[in-house]
């Protein structure tokens, strides 16, 4: 019988999760290397490249181990990009181990597998997203860079259903992006946005991964 093939991990450990809606929650994050957009604020550049070859088997054992420390039933796939990957194999895996899976993509790929959570953030200057991410996203996450303008927020919010909230997230937890967040979440408020809400990076606030 044929083995899956391997994915590509640049790193498995134990956190809270530090952004969206499930902020706080005992979550296991498995980042996949690898991405296909490589913007310039992003805070994980080192998941671009590299990583190790490992079988989903051996990626259970290792989230395994952690749940038996932890107890969580919860597990992120994150990246990086970790819809550019097979994906498919691990997820089932897991979901007959009893996890629950999150996903995090930036939106431009289609979405091969059903999760229980699926974080949308799409990246400047396109904010690409493919169909699949606009029928099944249970959030969407703005980046609130340098660009982002009202005129961004509101085509993103109009891709997406009304009661799937839209968050403004400062970029890398820096003080400029917060107060802009904090403009623009006034702005999109006052001219009647839906579900738009404010959001932080509670992981670096923590000083924790």
């Amino acid at each position: 019988m044929p083995q899956p093939p391997t994915l590509k991990i640049s790193e498995i450990f134990f956190s809270a999760a530090g952004e969206g809606l499930r902020q706080g929650q005992p979550t296991v994050f498995i980042r996949f290397s690898g991405c296909n957009l490589r913007c310039s604020f992003c805070d994980t550049k080192y998941a671009w490249e590299g990583g190790r070859e490992l079988q989903p088997e051996a990626i259970l054992e290792k989230i395994a181990a952690l749940d038996k420390k932890y107890k969580t039933d919860w597990v992120c796939l994150t990246g990086g990009e970790p819809l550019l990957q097979n994906i498919r194999p691990l997820v089932s895996l897991l979901k007959r181990a009893g996890f629950r899976i999150h996903i995090e993509t930036n939106g431009t790929l289609a979405v091969p597998v059903k999760a229980d959570w699926l974080t949308v953030s799409p990246k400047p200057p396109d904010y690409k997203i493919s169909s699949d991410c606009r029928r099944l996203a249970s959030e969407v996450k703005l980046v609130v860079t340098r660009s982002l303008g009202l005129e961004e927020i509101r085509g993103v919010r109009e891709k997406f259903p009304a009661r799937i909230p839209l968050l403004l997230q400062p970029q890398s937890n820096v003080l400029w992006s917060y107060k802009k967040g904090w403009k623009l979440y006034i702005q999109a408020v006052q001219e009647g946005l839906s579900n738009i809400r404010l959001s932080c990076q509670l992981h670096k606030i923590y000083g924790i991964k």
